[in-house]
Parts: C-alpha cells; sequence; structure tokens
C-alpha cells in the first residue's frame, strides 16, 4: 500500500512540474514576440504606440482649424528638419508648408541632435502659439544659426506648436 501511495505521489509531482515547463516555454515565446515588436522604435518620455498616428497632412489640416487659446490631444508621424544642437531639447517637424515647433513636456527628457532626416511619431498637445523675438533668436541660436541670421528676426510670428509627452524613434538598422 505504501508503494502505491508513494508511486501515485511521484507521478503526481511529475506531471505537475512538467505542466510548469510547458507554461514557462509558452510564457517565454510570448514574451520574446512582444519585444521583437517594442524594438522597432526607441521610446522618449511615455511609452506610445504607432497606432492611430495621422500623418503630417492630417495634422496640419487640424492645425488650421485651431486658434490661438485652442488644443488638441494628438498624436502625428512627420520628419525631423532639425534638433536643438545645445541639448536636444527641443525639434522642428515638417508639416508641408510650415513647421511644428516641438518642446517636451516639463522638459522631462531630450532627443538625441543627430535624428535631422528622421521620422519620428510624437503624441502630445498642439496648440497654435505666438514665438516673441526673443524666443525666435535663441532657438537660432541653438540651431547654430549665424549672427546675420539671428539679427535678421525682427518680428514675433505664429507658429504651430506642439509639447510632446512621448515620441517614437525608429531604430536604425
Amino acid at each position: 500500500m505504501k508503494k502505491i501511495v508513494f508511486a501515485l505521489l511521484t507521478v503526481s509531482v511529475l506531471i505537475a512540474c512538467n505542466s510548469k515547463v510547458e507554461k514557462e516555454q509558452t510564457e517565454v515565446e510570448i514574451t520574446e514576440e512582444n519585444t521583437s515588436e517594442e524594438l522597432a522604435y526607441q521610446f522618449f518620455g511615455e511609452k506610445i504606440t504607432d497606432a492611430n498616428a495621422m500623418t503630417k497632412e492630417e495634422m496640419y489640416e487640424k492645425y488650421k482649424n485651431l486658434k490661438p487659446g485652442d488644443t488638441a490631444q494628438v498624436k502625428f508621424i512627420s520628419k525631423v528638419n532639425s534638433v536643438c544642437q545645445s541639448k536636444g531639447c527641443w525639434m522642428r517637424l515638417d508639416m508641408g508648408e510650415e513647421e511644428a515647433m516641438i518642446k517636451f513636456k516639463d522638459y522631462g527628457f531630450f532627443m538625441p541632435k543627430d535624428i535631422t532626416g528622421d521620422e519620428v511619431i510624437v503624441s502630445g498637445k498642439a496648440f497654435v502659439d505666438e514665438m516673441s523675438v526673443d524666443d525666435q533668436r535663441h532657438f537660432a541660436e541653438d540651431a547654430g544659426k549665424s549672427k546675420e541670421e539671428i539679427a535678421a528676426i525682427t518680428q514675433p510670428k505664429k507658429t504651430l506648436s506642439f509639447t510632446a509627452d512621448g515620441v517614437l524613434l525608429a531604430e536604425k538598422q
């Protein structure tokens, strides 16, 4: 009788262990699949996805309908025209006819300085702003513009502004 109970107990333990190994293998396979998808982008700020991102053309149309004081929570994809060469604390994105000035929420993160020409997906708050002469000159200096170009800035200008809480940058292959 003791041998039968011992044999049943041994078989039960072996079955339980084998089931656990299969479950761990399944979890590892699922984790590896998710990781390979996540490696397509570098994240900056909050983690976002590329799902439902508007094109730059769709975003530009949205900007056209915003008045000073209006905001829109959006996500869109565009090409980087320039990045702050001092710290990476802002970037300008191509909107077709204009550029959008992108800053980062609470200066909580910065972008690499060598991403001009790369595509990014930004998520955050879009708004129309008026940029002062001093701010324009400051950003021109950060962008490495010449003294003549900086001195030529004499008028405030309407800007397409954006405060990003998250950015996706496609990883270079």
